[in-house]
């Protein structure tokens, strides 16, 4: 035990002096600079402009002392490569190691562009065509020769609103010093959707849960929400140049006295009869109430009438059972506020003429009661019907007339608007509506962008993780995920220390 013990505090002593040898190294090769440029601005007058040049030059040293050292860390964790195993599984596969190093001249970090020397293994059977794996650069975590901490700042960067291809190319060549071309961003964009994707619905279920767990200890006389919508927006496919219907949804939840809490949103690019986004959405609501134990909350569904949001609603939603009781889960549906007003306004002008004070007197009087009392949905019928009766309607505006009148008079059950407002519920849609313009308008609509849907599924699926406030946990997710995949010894050395091949 004793020798154990000696044994592990110089193995201690040895890797504190190799790593003060690296950073006093590194710090060797800068210290004139930054003495130097300390003494400039010191002797030349404190001003704005001498600051500025002062600040951005020390900037720019900093930057070149962290590419300096991360390449000498990262360089020396192979050595010399006798203390590395000589064959590795991986991905069920054999590999054996080459007997020298190779080079990566293109490996992307925050500081820069980093040479990387590490050991290629190959497959056992050398006339089996199969990559060499360098299992060095795995354990770093890099996809496509770029740093986990690099992929990270990418990644949300392709993800913000107004982002393009050409404004993250220049942000690296800038801000990091890092020259990549479109074909490698498209391969990293690749490779991040992959890894994020697989985690996206765990990190927005546990999102979810955390927002429940605070709605439900607030304070308030009411139930906390859980309110679903769904929409449609149209959106260019570059492969066969036509415009289809793409599709958003939001989960959100509110607290007992209607306070917002959380949204959370998903999104597909088009597909004929948008299964895709009814299996995400349902997946989703499934995996919250599995595992939600508090008391159910109120359960809403805001929308539209338009074919695909009526389908989710009656052919899903209306039979859900809840996933731990089977019990028949009870779902408000309620019609978006504003295309019910829609109608009204659509009345009026047949009844009225558009932009008389009649128009506008009647329209709002309606809107009010509509909103405020518990039969206003048949008031808003019976003074309509009344009027027209009354007035006596030419053919047009008759026709007009009966189309708004008949889409309120078929929909006055999801119209309770008072009695959902006193519950908290939400009248309307805007949560939703608005995430059309956020994840699509302002990230796959700007000025001469066009998409594949593959590409397309890509940003929306990095952008619905922003947005949702999961990015850190989600990719932290899938760095474990990675990380629990690294190649392994094919055969243990008798020592007790398990090394990972690197």
């Amino acid at each position: 035990m004793r020798q154990s013990i000696a044994t592990d505090a110089d193995r201690a002593t040895a890797l504190r002096d190799d790593v003060e040898r690296q950073v006093d190294q590194t710090l060797d090769s800068v210290r004139p600079q930054l003495v130097e440029l300390v003494l400039v601005f010191r002797a030349g007058g404190v001003t704005p402009r001498a600051f500025l040049a002062f600040e951005q030059a020390l900037f720019q040293l900093l930057l070149r002392f962290g590419r300096q050292l991360l390449e000498i860390v990262v360089n020396g964790l192979a050595g010399d490569g006798s203390l590395l195993p000589d064959d590795i599984i991986y991905g069920g596969l054999g590999y054996r190691r080459l007997r020298t190093k190779s080079r990566n001249a293109h490996v992307a970090t925050m500081f820069g562009t980093i040479c990387l020397w590490r050991f290629g293994y190959r497959f056992w059977e050398p006339w089996v065509k199969e990559s060499c794996v360098f299992p060095l650069e795995l354990q770093l975590g890099l996809l496509a020769g770029v740093t986990p901490a690099l992929a990270d700042h990418i990644g949300r960067k392709l993800a913000e609103a107004g982002s393009t291809q050409h404004r993250v190319l220049e942000d690296l060549k800038q801000e990091h010093h890092v020259s990549m071309g479109v074909n490698r961003l498209r391969k990293l964009l690749a490779l991040l959707h992959e890894n994020v994707a697989e985690h996206r619905q765990s990190a927005q279920v546990q999102a979810l849960l955390d927002a429940l767990t605070i709605a439900n200890e607030s304070r308030g006389n009411r139930k906390p929400v859980l309110a679903v919508g769904r929409d449609g927006i149209t959106i260019r496919d570059y492969k066969y140049r036509f415009w289809e219907v793409a599709t958003t949804a939001t989960v959100t939840v509110f607290d007992r006295a209607g306070k917002r809490l959380t949204t959370i949103y998903l999104a597909w690019p088009p597909e004929s009869g948008q299964a895709a986004m009814s299996q995400m959405m349902t997946e989703l609501l499934t995996a919250v109430l599995t595992q939600w134990e508090g008391p159910l909350p109120t359960l809403a569904y805001i929308a539209d009438s338009g074919g695909n949001e009526s389908n989710y609603f009656e052919q899903t939603l209306r039979w859900m059972n809840h996933p731990r009781t089977g019990e028949r889960l009870s779902w408000e549906r309620v019609l978006d506020f504003y295309h019910a007003s829609e109608r009204i306004w659509a009345m009026s002008a047949a009844l009225f003429g558009q932009g008389s004070s009649k128009y506008h007197a009647w329209a709002k009087r309606m809107l009010r009661i509509l909103k405020a009392e518990s039969r206003g949905p048949k008031r808003v019928l019976h003074s309509a019907a009344a009027f027209a009766a009354r007035i006596g309607l030419a053919k047009t505006r008759d026709k007009d007339f009966r189309k708004a009148y008949r889409y309120l008079r078929q929909r006055t059950k999801w119209m309770r608007y008072s009695e959902y407002k006193k519950r908290h519920i939400p009248l309307g849609s805007g949560i939703t509506e608005a995430a059309c313009k956020t994840v699509y308008t302002q990230r796959l609509k700007l000025s001469g962008m066009r998409w594949t849907k593959e590409g397309a599924q890509h940003i929306l699926t990095l952008r619905t993780v922003l947005l949702s406030g999961t990015w850190q946990v989600t990719y932290s997710m899938s760095l474990v995920t990675r990380q629990n995949a690294l190649p392994r010894p094919y055969a243990r050395e008798s020592s007790n220390d398990a090394r990972i091949a690197a």
